[in-house]
């Protein structure tokens, strides 16, 4: 009877790199969240940091489907801009490089005539 010496070598593979909103990212949404909160348009938020995308999801109440999710995707900074604004059935309301000017897209709610 023989016995091998085997040994295996553990080796890590390399950590999977999550996207996620830098500070000053944040700090232009939540700007932007706190203002729709005030006027009483949105209630709560969530923040995934996924592989590929980084979501910051808005609702109105919290059981409920988002009503709008802003996404980073920087895969897509070279094409088609790597910031998007999606509504609640899907589709894409706006997109571009500038978080800012993406955004406008929803501080259009905020505008109301006053009388």
């Amino acid at each position: 009877m023989s016995f091998e010496n085997t040994t295996h070598v553990f080796r890590p593979t390399a950590p999977l790199q999550q996207v996620s909103f830098h500070r000053t990212e944040l700090a232009v949404i939540l700007s932007l969240y706190g203002r729709m909160v005030a006027a009483g348009e949105w209630r709560d938020y969530a923040i995934s940091c996924l592989t590929e995308v980084a979501i910051f999801s808005v609702f109105r109440r919290t059981a409920e489907h988002p009503m709008y999710r802003i996404e980073k995707r920087p895969k897509l900074a070279t094409k088609q801009g790597q910031y998007l604004v999606l509504g609640m059935d899907g589709r894409i309301l706006k997109r571009g490089n500038d978080l800012k000017s993406v955004l406008r897209v929803l501080e259009k709610k905020l505008i109301r005539a006053v009388i």
